[in-house]
């Protein structure tokens, strides 16, 4: 028999058989059919031989549940007051089109403006505004802090300019302005969308001090030329948002025509004119750029395209397109290209037969006005 100590045997009103001491002599627990009253605390059962007691410390029972009771039954003893206490929910991060539509009002009061591209900005149920301020965010990567500062800042500029006002009220010098811009609208058919094309015929400037002399006047005739390209985009009838992450059906192409034009690689005029419209377009008409053509290109006039990646963010350069020669265009622009003139490659109506600006009646030449006073006299 082992010499080992053995667990007393409970206590009990009754004998124990001999049965019963030779298991408990084993280190066996005494037999069921003998169950100790029900005033006495249980005591663990005795360890096996050759097991050292110490390391085998009994575990009350109600210990042992503790640990196997799941969360909720943990709470048991919360006040009432905890358990009618709503759970918190992690409320969900604000995209940065919510996060820009929050700041809405204070923007508007800011600028002290509240219109953009003919569109009243309002909040989120309006379509309108919602494809305004992606635009912006996505012109800026989704940074809602430079997104804020750069809508500020076209709102004052458009305040200050008045870009419609010049659109539908203001004439302009045909002299220094006449047909050098114009804009195509060809209308949705089932092989496009609808596209528009606004064209800058820059060969047609006939005295460059003249049209870009003065950069103030050159940029608000630019503007006006801008809007009017805007106003057939008509966001402010738009109903369908553009998609997250999705392309933006919300824009258009811009031509550029440098034919016989290799005086700009030089004048200093025209440079500053050129810096000037970029830097201000680019804040102002954020991502209303399809795809941007620079057509009949001299060879020399590498400092215009050096000027656009000062200002302009890679992604925008990225829609810049130079080609040598005009009737290659219709080539770039896949399903619609044969609808351009022919002078571009297609079999389309002329550029001077589409829209433009108001320009004012031309005055007779001083030199007959002289001469029809010699006639009277």
């Amino acid at each position: 028999m082992s010499s080992e100590p053995v667990a007393a045997a409970p206590a009990s009103t009754q004998p124990l058989s001999s049965a019963e001491e030779k298991k408990i002599e084993a280190g066996e627990a005494p037999s069921t059919a003998t169950p100790a009253p029900a005033a006495v605390e249980p005591v663990a059962p005795a360890p096996a031989p050759g097991v050292d007691q110490s390391k085998s410390e009994a575990v009350p029972v109600e210990e042992k549940k503790i640990e196997a009771a799941p969360a909720e039954e943990k709470k048991a003893d919360a006040t009432p007051e905890e358990k009618a206490a709503p759970v918190e929910e992690k409320k969900p991060v604000a995209t940065p089109l919510e996060q820009l539509l929050t700041d809405l009002p204070a923007i508007i009061k800011e600028a002290d403006h509240g219109e953009i591209w003919g569109v009243t900005l309002k909040d989120a149920s309006h379509v309108p505004t919602t494809i305004v301020l992606e635009k912006f965010l996505r012109a800026n990567s989704k940074d809602v802090t430079k997104a804020k500062a750069q809508l500020i800042e076209a709102l004052q500029w458009r305040k200050k300019m008045d870009p419609v006002k010049l659109l539908n009220d203001v004439e302009f010098d045909k002299s220094k302005f006449g047909d050098l811009g114009y804009v195509t609208v060809y209308p949705k058919t089932d092989a496009h969308a609808k596209e528009i094309v606004t064209w800058n015929i820059y060969g047609a400037v006939k005295d460059n001090k003249a049209t870009f002399g003065n950069v103030e006047e050159f940029i608000k005739w630019r503007a006006a030329l801008m809007e009017l390209s805007v106003r057939e985009l008509d966001l402010a009838s738009a109903t369908e948002p553009i998609p997250v992450d999705g392309v933006d059906p919300y824009r258009m192409v811009q031509v550029h025509d440098y034919l016989n034009t290799s005086f700009l690689r030089m004048d200093p005029a025209i440079k500053a004119a050129s810096k000037e419209t970029i830097q201000a377009f680019s804040m102002a008409y954020p991502e209303l750029l399809k795809e941007k053509f620079f057509v009949n290109v001299p060879l020399l006039m590498g400092w215009v395209f050096a000027a656009m990646k000062l200002f302009l963010s890679p992604e925008t350069v990225k829609k810049f397109h130079p080609l040598a020669y005009g009737s290659s265009l219709a080539g770039e622009l896949k399903g619609w290209g044969s609808e351009l003139p022919e002078a571009y490659g297609g079999k389309g109506k002329a550029v001077n037969e589409g829209l433009t600006v108001k320009y004012a009646a031309e005055k007779s030449a001083p030199v007959a006005e002289e001469a029809q006073t010699e006639v009277k006299e």
